[in-house]
């Protein structure tokens, strides 16, 4: 959500703004100067409507106080004739109440529907291809013939898509024995060390929130259509940023108490409706899976060295687990709605021989807290501030899986568990076939 103040004063930023997230074309500069425009010209019939509304409701006063001092004087003539100007005046007042009610709406469902704009260290680009890698960290694989993990698992009898389908659909999968237990491993792993070593304090959060909270998150209304609805008008949350950060809407939090940090491990639940035909086999791409996701709250100066931070604690986790990954700042066309600047991990799958997201950490500044209502106050200061939000996986549990899976085979098919996840597995060194 957009401070209409800071349009109404900087036309010509949020222009550049929005127009950067389609490529900075011309045709992009038009749309935003179009948008701009419109968003300014309710802002105006807003402004007008209100100023109309006072005006009538100032008259009526006036005309309220006359018509006592009528009374007073016994000009029961005068007080009738004034009665009926107020008649009149109620009106006018009506029909400026509904154009200043209709004005506000249209207004707010407007800027509902606008991305935030990207940072100034956001570099330009219409998609993924303008991304810029920062660093790499490991050697990636090579396997002469290497076997994805959907082969894997078959030949480990440990996924069956096909049961999965059966009962649920495309996008699902059963998930067996030592896998099972594998993935239940690299949760549990994940969560440890987020809380234990960096910080993060563990949530178990609802699965199941109202319209208000993935409208604070900014899933709703843009995205509806992504996300799986309830017959009772609740959404499933399609990662557990909806409801981390929504524990902090309509709060006032004092600053010295921040930064917040907060994980959970939970299920994800998405309906991959503008994926049709991407990544239909495997676990790439589904409409369950587990993921540990990183929530922090913050004062606006400290988001910056926040996000570094958040970015840190998940490359920590693909570090401990011994994979190769490398670390993509995203370009304006390449970032979600949301976000103001986002980093992308991606991790090598040697099946594919390439990287593929694993994790994603966005810094979103005020944009969501002005949907939630989320501020912060200093001691001894009257006034708030919105405070910034910040949200990263660390990591997708499901992706994670595959890396391990894809990254630790041999010729036979045997997956080596890494070193870090052989106490959950009770000691075992490897996933073969019985």
């Amino acid at each position: 959500m957009h401070d209409i103040r800071a349009i109404r004063e900087n036309p010509a930023a949020f222009v550049a703004g929005w127009a950067a997230r389609s490529g900075s074309t011309a045709e992009a500069r038009a749309a935003a100067e179009e948008t701009v425009a419109k968003v300014l010209e309710l802002d105006a019939q807003l402004r007008q409507a209100t100023s109309d509304l006072q005006a009538d409701q100032t008259a009526r006063n006036a005309l309220s106080k006359q018509i006592g001092q009528a009374k007073g004087r016994k000009d029961e003539a005068e007080a009738q004739r004034l009665l009926a100007e107020v008649e009149n005046l109620k009106g006018g007042e009506d029909a400026a109440r509904h154009n200043a009610q209709m004005a506000d709406l249209d207004l707010r469902h407007l800027l509902a529907s606008l991305p935030n704009i990207p940072d100034a260290q956001v570099p330009a680009g219409e998609d993924e291809t303008g991304n810029v890698e920062q660093r790499r960290h490991g050697d990636p694989v090579r396997l002469n013939n290497a076997r994805d993990h959907v082969d894997l698992g078959a030949a480990l009898g440990g996924m069956d898509f096909e049961a999965a389908a059966r009962m649920s659909g495309s996008r699902f999968v059963v998930i067996k024995g030592q896998l099972a237990r594998l993935e239940r491993a690299l949760g549990q792993f994940m969560i440890d060390v987020q809380t234990t070593e960096n910080g993060y304090t563990e949530i178990s959060p609802p699965l199941l929130v109202r319209d208000e909270a993935v409208f604070g998150t900014g899933q709703l209304p843009k995205f509806e259509e992504d996300l799986f609805h309830t017959t009772d008008g609740r959404w499933l949350i399609p990662t557990a940023e909806v409801s981390l950060t929504n524990i902090v809407r309509e709060q006032i939090l004092a600053e010295e108490e921040l930064p917040l940090r907060m994980t959970a491990l939970t299920p994800s639940f998405r309906s991959e409706a503008g994926a049709s035909g991407r990544d239909t086999r495997g676990m790439i791409r589904q409409h369950q899976f587990y993921k540990v996701e990183l929530v922090s709250i913050t004062a606006p100066e400290q988001s910056e060295d926040e996000h570094q931070r958040m970015v840190g604690c998940a490359e920590g986790i693909l570090k401990k687990l011994g994979l190769s990954f490398r670390t993509m700042l995203l370009c304006t066309g390449d970032m979600g709605f949301t976000a103001r600047k986002t980093y992308d991990l991606e991790v090598w799958l040697p099946s594919q021989n390439t990287y593929r997201e694993i994790s994603s950490c966005s810094n979103c500044g005020d944009f969501q807290a002005r949907r939630m209502d989320a501020r912060t106050k200093k001691a001894g200061e009257k006034g708030t501030r919105f405070v910034h939000t910040l949200n990263g996986s660390g990591l997708a549990v499901g992706r994670t899986l595959v890396a391990v899976m894809e990254n630790y085979q041999d010729e036979n098919g045997r997956i080596a568990i890494p070193d870090v996840l052989q106490p959950y597995m009770g000691g075992l060194k490897h996933i073969e076939a019985a």
